[in-house]
């Protein structure tokens, strides 16, 4: 997968409930992306409050560096396993719509460098590629090794 994806940005986003280690949280976000640009990433924080009066910290991040995007989408093509691929193959639907790729990733798997995809609090990323229609983005998926 050399050539270069059309992704114009990847956003992050991720939730740190009070019963969570922060740094853990960013831990396991960092571990989606590529070393050399882990210095540059800065995330902002929102600070919120949950349905029981709960705190909650927002971290988000937008990466445009378009080595930096390559290298994530890269990273999660070829580190999702082949039966993840495959339920995202055949719910990618419910994950593409004008011109973006909607991922959850586990935080726990994230965090022990292993990435899976999970719907329960998990960590969101939103793929905005340069070409909007679904089946483009599918294709340039299927290239890339995210789709079998």
């Amino acid at each position: 997968m050399s050539s270069k994806v059309p992704i114009a940005y990847i956003d992050i986003r991720v939730f740190a409930h009070a019963t969570e280690d922060h740094e853990k949280v960013l831990t396991a976000v960092r571990n989606l992306l590529p070393l050399e640009f882990l210095e540059t990433i800065e995330f902002r924080t929102a600070n919120l409050t949950g349905y029981h009066g709960n705190p909650i910290v927002l971290y988000s991040a937008r990466l445009k560096d378009k080595n930096a995007v390559q290298k994530v989408f890269e990273k999660i093509a070829s580190s999702i396993g082949i039966l993840d691929k495959e339920l995202l193959s055949n719910e990618i639907a419910q994950h593409v719509d004008s011109g973006n790729l909607y991922l959850r990733l586990d935080k726990q798997s994230a965090y022990l460098n292993k990435l899976r995809f999970h719907q329960t609090d998990p960590i969101h990323l939103k793929i905005h590629f340069k070409k909007h229609k679904p089946e483009e983005i599918v294709e340039i998926c299927r290239k890339a090794g995210l789709l079998p």
